[in-house]
Parts: structure tokens; sequence; C-alpha cells
């Protein structure tokens, strides 16, 4: 109890010296749940697309009733939206979110992009692909922002498209974050100013409304057919060069700069969407609603005003799909499986997310926690084995089921290897050195007696203690992921 009241004290001396601090999710404890959750969702992706080169009996059988990258993506999604726009809040700084974030995804993410691009250029399995070969200048750009599934731009890797809904989201939280503290003033840990918890509920309900809606009537891809793919491309780089430069200023320069390209951002879902609005607008409302699940869980919502909008969601999602239906061409009878294995993916990622979340107090199994800890790197890098496996084997019939298990289990192997070395090779050492920068930027924008309340609360050699979150009884706030990881 001594301890619990000194905490309690220092954090309330923190926040009365600086209503802008907050707690640095990198001084938060992971919660094990989150981590075994990508786990699981990583090791579903890449049975997912080990299908067609080793099990194609499951491909013709139960993928028409339930699609396992979709329900691994799902849960990728949920856990993003329940991690991420909390990470904002707690850090209390745009731009040390941005540099966290950038320092997280794009170094793993060089290198699966130059490794996919070599595979492609040396055809391991399948060739680049006539836009990517053809228009490498724009491509590259297009990639470059993480939005090119939403220009009409294809993957180099074919899991990347997922980060385009990741990079959406991010840009929409901080657009929120940076108008409620402008009109607030500056937020305070938690979000008590910021008013995003409710602003979140609204957004998860917005979003499943439009998918049921208006998903169907919008086109995908209709921007960069009507004004040129090259074109939207550019604009769009050139808005979220102008959203990160307004991030050095303050007040309407920051407010104009984030919402700018938190509009563009929607026009692209909305109007551009590779696989179709509807589908786009449920990931989003997927998103929100992990974002409103948190808030559920620390009290800041109620269940009994918030509990039914939440279950909105996931009717919502079904509810569209099969109104609307894939979004492109497809025979009648491979749509209805499209349909039905959205449906179920969508009910099962669901019902995964709650049971985890039931067990969230239980010590998870080591293996699911580790596995989680690189999931960022299984979900980039397992799709370049499975081309290495889909030029081995050619034809998966000419083998016994015994054989493809075990080369199932050497590709598991050798995507492990893989991931928990380029972990510990590019994603560590890069999420330090971004949590070192973003400290940097913090310290330079906080005030005087601010920073000064800081050090008089530090532990021995200036190391902070670990505060507890605001509110009384309030757990501690998980560190964000990378996706799904970040994802699909």
């Amino acid at each position: 109890m001594f301890v619990d009241a000194v905490e309690r004290n220092r954090t309330r001396l923190r926040e009365e010296a600086s209503p802008a601090r907050s707690q640095p999710s990198s001084s938060a404890p992971r919660q094990g749940w989150l981590d075994a959750l990508r786990g699981v969702a990583a090791l579903v992706v890449v049975f997912e697309h080990c299908l067609d080169g080793l099990f194609p009996e499951v491909r013709a059988g139960a993928s028409q009733w339930f699609n396992f990258g979709q329900y691994g993506v799902l849960v990728f999604f949920l856990v993003s939206g329940y991690v991420v726009p909390v990470s904002l809040e707690r850090r209390g700084s745009v731009g040390g979110f941005w540099i966290t974030r950038v320092f997280r995804l794009y170094p793993l993410w060089l290198v699966a992009a130059a490794a996919g691009t070599v595979f492609g250029a040396v055809g391991v399995y399948a060739t680049l692909p006539d836009q990517l070969a053809d228009n490498p200048g724009i491509s590259a750009l297009a990639h470059l922002t993480m939005l090119q599934d939403l220009l009409q731009v294809v993957s180099v890797v074919n899991v990347f498209w997922t980060l385009s809904y990741e990079m959406v989201f991010y840009l929409l939280v901080t657009a929120l974050f940076v108008l409620g503290a402008h009109h607030a003033g500056a937020p305070r840990a938690g979000g008590r100013r910021t008013g995003m918890h409710r602003v979140g509920a609204i957004g998860m309900l917005a979003f499943a409304a439009a998918a049921v809606t208006v998903g169907g009537l919008l086109p995908a891809g209709a921007l960069s057919r009507g004004a040129g793919t090259a074109q939207v491309v550019v604009i769009t780089a050139v808005v979220l060069l102008v959203a990160a430069a307004s991030l050095a200023f303050r007040g309407r320069l920051r407010v104009c700069g984030t919402a700018a390209a938190a509009v563009l951002a929607l026009v692209l879902l909305g109007a551009n969407s590779r696989v179709g609005a509807w589908e786009s607008l449920a990931i989003l409302a997927t998103m929100f609603a992990g974002t409103v699940l948190y808030r559920l869980d620390q009290g800041q919502l109620r269940w009994k005003r918030s509990g039914w909008a939440l279950a909105c969601v996931p009717v919502a999602s079904i509810a569209a799909a099969w109104a609307f239906g894939p979004g492109w061409g497809m025979p009648d009878d491979e749509a209805l499986a499209f349909t039905w294995g959205w449906s179920t993916a969508v009910a099962a990622a669901w019902a995964t997310f709650f049971a985890a979340r039931f067990l969230r107090r239980r010590r998870m199994p080591r293996a699911l926690v580790g596995l989680g800890l690189i999931s960022y790197s299984v979900y980039l890098l397992h799709p370049l084995a499975v081309q290495v496996l889909r030029r081995l084997t050619t034809d998966p019939a000419r083998f016994s089921l015994t054989e493809r298990l075990v080369m199932g289990v050497l590709l598991l192997g050798v995507v492990l290897a893989c991931s928990a070395l380029t972990y510990r090779a590019v994603e560590r050492p890069a999420q330090s050195l971004g949590r070192h920068l973003a400290r940097s930027v913090r310290s330079r924008t906080l005030p005087a007696d601010a920073r000064t309340a800081e050090t008089r609360t530090a532990g021995p050699a200036g190391v902070r203690p670990p505060g507890r979150p605001p509110g009384p009884g309030a757990r501690a706030c998980p560190r964000p992921a990378g996706p799904p990881g970040a994802a699909r």
C-alpha cells in the first residue's frame, strides 16, 4: 500500500506540473494476452498462405466456409485498435508517436520490400507485376506512403496491403488527437480532456453504418481511373509531406495539416480502395471497435451505453458482405464462398479476441507470447519463404500428406528462425532508436517547469519510475504493436 501511495503521489505531481505530460508507452509493461493474440494471428496467416503449395485439399474444402487469412488480419486489426490510440494519448506527443511508428514499421518493411523486389526480378516463383516493372518510380513512391493498396498499386509483397489500413487508422487517430488538443487545451494522460474516447465510439459506429449503407455504392478504384494512378500517388505523397511538416508547428497549422491528411485518407478509403469500399469501411470500424473495447476495459465508457454500438460492428461487417458481395467480377459460386468465408472469419476473430480478453489476467503460454513479439517479422517475411516453397514443390500432388506436413514444419522453422534474427538485428535496435529520438523531441517541446518536475520525480541515475495510468485501479497501457502488426 505504501508503494501504491508513493506511485500515486508521483503521478499526481507530474500531472500537476505539466498537464501535457503523459506516461510514455515504453515504460508500460506488455500485456501477454495481446502478444498471444498476435502470435495466433501470425500462425493462421502463415497457414493460409501455405494452403495452395502444401494443402490444396484444405483450400478446396474448408476455405469455402472459412477464410483463414481474413480471420488472422481481423485479429491483428482489433489488437491495433486496442493499443495504438492509447499509445498516442499516453505519449502526449504527436511527433514522438510518429517517430516511434516510423521506426517500428519502416526498417523491417524496407528489408522485406527489397527482398520481395529481388525475388520478383529473378523470378523465384512469380515475376514482378507489370505495374511495378513498367512504373518503378510511381510504384516505389506509392509503397513509401504505405497507402499503395488505396492507390491502386500492387504490393510488391502481398501482405503489405494491410499496412495501408494501419496507416489510414494512424492518420485518423492523429487528426482526432490534434483537433481535441486544439479545442480543449493540452491533453492529459488517458485522454481525459481530449474526449477521444467518445469520438472513437462515434467513429466506430459511423464506419460500420457507412459499410452497410453506401459501401456498395462506391466503386473501387474510381479515383485512380478518373485522375490517373500517377497523379493520385503524387498528390497523396505531397499531402502527407505537408502534414508531416505541420507537426513542427502548433495551433491551426498543425490542425490543418493533420486534417488534410485525414480527409485524404477518407477519400482514398471510400473512392479508391482495391478491395471495395464496404470491406475497407468495415476494417476501419473494426479498428475503432478495438479502441472502444480498451475504453470499456478502463471504465472510460459504460457497457450499458456503448455495448450495443460495439455489437453493431461485427453485425454490420457481415451484413455488408451479404448485401454487396466481393465487389469485383466473380462467378456466383466463388462470390458465395467469399461471403461465407468473410462472415465466419469476422465472427471467429471477435470470438477469439473476447476469449483472450476474458483470460487476460492469466499467464499466457510463453511460446505464443514470444511468437507475438516477433509477429511483425513473421508476417512480413513468411511470403518470401512461401515463394521458395512453391518453386520447390510446383505440384503438391506429387508428395504424400506426411511429406507435405514435414515441409510445412520445416517452412515454419525457417520463418521463425529468420524472424527471430530480424527482430534482434533490425526491429529491436530500430525501436530503441525511435524511442530515444521520441524522448529527445519530447524533452525539447516540454516546458521548462515540466522538465524540472520530471527530473525531481526521477529515480536513481535519472530513470523515471513507472507510474500508474490515471484513474483508480486502472491497468497499465500495453505497448503499441506493429501490425497487423500490425496484419494479411
